[in-house]
């Protein structure tokens, strides 16, 4: 296992450019301890797969290093790296077995029978293959595959790390959520480390100890699955992360006062030093808003839908053009398409140029 350190690394795939809008990855520095599991999040394009490939060779940066355990290891080919890449769609050989495709990585690598086959059997089980062990792949189901696949990456214990590119796009929902807690299991019982690519927020967030959210060739915030849902520091992230996403809407602000429009929502915090002609824009998770009866604290708001999800709503109101979402389990005291819309003041957000503002305590 290894750190993995990326120093001022930036990709543009048409060469070196002095400007940064030919870069499909912007410049960024980051550091993954050895050992930690990471997920890349972020939405097609917006450059987790390429910072992937730099990592694992198949791409040489246009501009800075990789480190490895400190070692520069920015121009060595993928197999010098020592590191397992599984794709998105299964890299198996169809006419082998499982145990055959399980064993190749060890064998390619000159080890002996009897440290293969222990080790097999034993990551068979734990993927559920080891009713399938003496079957070709090419009677398999695609989940059964990309289990191979998986287990392929992790047969070896010495990898400097394992690097997931959307590796469950082909699984089924349920299988999903059994295979990521099998990845889970695995790297607390081995210590890889592991860094996994996806577009998918509840993979990254039930699978990472610590998420990286790209946007737009950029990092726009790292942190934990908690510390990305309470505390947003890009709109984007308020946006991509939580179902439904953060409820972002422009406003202008007068001392402690947002005003969306012309309603006037009293806030516990002052902002200023803020630039004449800034994006300014507050920004609310749907779980930190509720309703009240009409003519009480709080804005007043039409009821516009109910969508009732099971275990709670999610109730569409509009303040005039702008709209909220409000996640809400129970709809009592409430009649006709009338409300009160309440802030959460401790979860809302200032944004000014979609970066989070944070203002003074009042």
């Amino acid at each position: 296992m290894a750190k993995v350190t990326l120093k001022e690394i930036a990709h543009s795939y048409t060469g070196y450019s002095e400007n940064s809008d030919d870069y499909a990855l912007k410049k960024l520095d980051l550091t993954w301890r050895d050992g930690g599991a990471y997920a890349l999040l972020g939405p097609s394009g917006c450059g987790k797969t390429t910072l992937l490939n730099i990592i694992s060779g198949l791409l040489i940066p246009t501009k800075g290093q990789v480190l490895f355990n400190d070692q520069d290891v920015t121009r060595l080919p993928t197999e010098q790296r020592n590191i397992a890449q599984i794709f998105q769609f299964p890299v198996i050989y169809d006419t082998m077995t499982v145990f055959q495709n399980l064993a190749f990585p060890l064998k390619n690598r000159g080890r002996t029978k009897d440290e293969i086959e222990p080790r097999v059997i034993e990551l068979a089980k734990m993927l559920g293959l080891e009713k399938d062990l003496y079957t070709k792949a090419q009677h398999l189901t695609a989940d059964a595959k990309q289990k191979i696949s998986l287990g392929r990456g992790l047969i070896r214990k010495s990898v400097n790390a394992i690097l997931f590119d959307e590796p469950l796009t082909v699984i089924d929902p349920q299988l999903k959520w059994e295979l990521r807690s099998q990845l889970k299991f695995l790297h607390k019982k081995f210590g890889f480390t592991m860094i996994y690519v996806t577009h998918d927020q509840t993979e990254a967030l039930t699978f990472a100890d610590e998420v990286i959210v790209m946007f737009e060739g950029e990092i726009v915030q790292i942190g934990t699955p908690e510390a990305l849902f309470e505390r947003p520091e890009h709109t984007f992230v308020g946006y991509f992360i939580g179902s439904p996403g953060m409820n972002i809407v422009p406003c202008r602000l007068e001392g402690n006062q947002a005003m969306i429009d012309d309603h006037a929502l009293i806030l516990d915090k002052s902002y200023p030093d803020i630039s004449a002609g800034a994006k300014i824009e507050i920004g609310i998770r749907p779980e930190y808003l509720r309703l009240a009866p009409p003519g009480g604290e709080g804005l007043a708001v039409n009821i516009e839908k109910v969508d009732d999800i099971g275990r709670y709503k999610i109730v569409r109101v509009g303040l005039n053009n702008r709209k909220f979402n409000v996640v809400m389990t129970e709809l009592s005291g409430m009649t006709g398409d009338k409300a009160s819309l309440v802030f959460d003041m401790n979860h809302t957000n200032i944004y000014v140029n979609d970066h989070l503002f944070a203002g003074d305590r009042l």
